[in-house]
């Protein structure tokens, strides 16, 4: 339950990060409040060039972003539109392999677009088809140009597939009024343990833009997290109950079919220490027994899940609105089999007071006389 909590958080954050925001992102200080394509970052492509070199950076590409009416004979829909270079944006989300028909901008004729095959659905168009983007340019006129879908991509978000669609940043600036702007650099990093790191180190070296981390672009990621292990945590609890009085109810089975020997053992001069003592260090014995067992159960079919998912493709439909795959990959840290560990030990002593109280209110002239 724990690995599924922790392979569902996973799974959110990393369709996150690769079909929205990345690990980082960096624009002009004033272009998040309204995106106005006015605010746009100086020298996108040095930048480009100086990230791409940075330490534990993976990748990084700079885009031009709009938002537009796409229009076709059915319909519109208001959208956002990401120009982008093909080759260092395959290389930051993996847009090329989202492709489900079509071709990634290869031998592209003019004006070619990538829109989802959800919203190609929605506004009755195919590959092929013609659409109009308008848009207003830099001097804030409105600008309308047809461009021909080449190819219709599909992610884990229905926020992304219904909302975005992603042309050459060279077509898309050129309708801008500018060629060289960009309004925003996306940053890949090789670990997420360096995000830290490398976010100091571009608000150093960028001190007049604005470097945020996913979690900043994205503060419903920590909710979720939280909301998650919640649930996890409040089914631990329900399940290290069931365990206490599967326990209580075990151990005094023990004392009751044992009562002639108890009262024995009290008879000839055992002392109720001892007698409790013994109640629960049986107790103890036993989780100590059990605990290898069903940690050694559990690590062999967290291993095996995280190899072939678990296939929720049934639920696909509602996953995609909270932007969670439709294969979940349980995953779990070493520590927590430790914490659970420790947890199931507290659990068997607490579970073992009651029994070995209840032994040593045993008197032993009745218990020897118990069939």
């Amino acid at each position: 339950l724990i690995s599924y909590s922790v392979g569902t958080i996973k799974s959110y954050v990393n369709n996150a990060i690769e079909n929205e925001i990345s690990h980082l992102q960096i624009h002009h200080p004033d272009f998040p409040k309204d995106k106005e394509i006015k605010y746009y970052l100086p020298h996108a492509e040095a930048m480009e060039a100086e990230l791409q070199a940075t330490d534990h950076v993976q990748a990084a590409t700079v885009r031009s972003l709009t938002n537009a009416m796409l229009s076709t004979a059915k319909g519109a829909r208001g959208i956002q539109i990401k120009g982008i270079q093909p080759q260092t944006e395959a290389q930051v989300t993996h847009l090329d392999q989202k492709l489900v028909e079509g071709e990634y901008f290869g031998s592209s004729g003019r004006n070619p677009i990538l829109i989802s095959r959800t919203l190609a659905d929605k506004l009755g168009v195919k590959l092929r088809s013609k659409v109009v983007l308008t848009f207003q340019d830099l001097n804030g006129d409105i600008t309308a140009a047809a461009f021909r879908i080449v190819g219709l991509f599909e992610t884990n978000s229905n926020a992304v597939d219904e909302g975005t669609a992603f042309t050459l940043q060279s077509d898309l600036n050129q309708l801008l009024g500018a060629e060289q702007i960009a309004h925003e650099a996306a940053i890949l990093l090789h670990d997420p343990d360096f995000l830290e790191q490398v976010d100091t180190t571009l608000r150093q070296r960028y001190p007049d833009l604005l470097v945020q981390t996913y979690k900043e672009l994205s503060p419903e990621i920590e909710l979720f997290n939280s909301q998650i292990q919640l649930t996890a945590t409040i089914f631990t609890v329900i399940v290290m109950l069931a365990l206490i009085f599967g326990i209580i109810n075990t151990m005094l089975m023990a004392v009751l079919e044992r009562l002639k020997e108890l009262g024995m053992l009290m008879a000839i001069g055992m002392n109720k220490f001892r007698v409790f003592f013994m109640i629960v260090l049986e107790t103890i014995l036993l989780g100590l027994l059990a605990t290898p067992l069903g940690l050694l159960a559990g690590y062999l079919t967290v291993v095996r899940l995280s190899e072939i998912g678990i296939d929720l493709s049934a639920w696909s439909g509602g996953m995609r609105e909270f932007g969670i795959s439709e294969i979940i990959y349980p995953s779990l840290e070493s520590q927590i089999y430790g914490q659970l560990a420790l947890a199931v030990f507290i659990t068997a002593v607490v579970a073992s007071l009651y029994p070995a109280y209840k032994a040593i209110r045993l008197k032993p002239v009745e218990a020897l006389h118990k069939i």
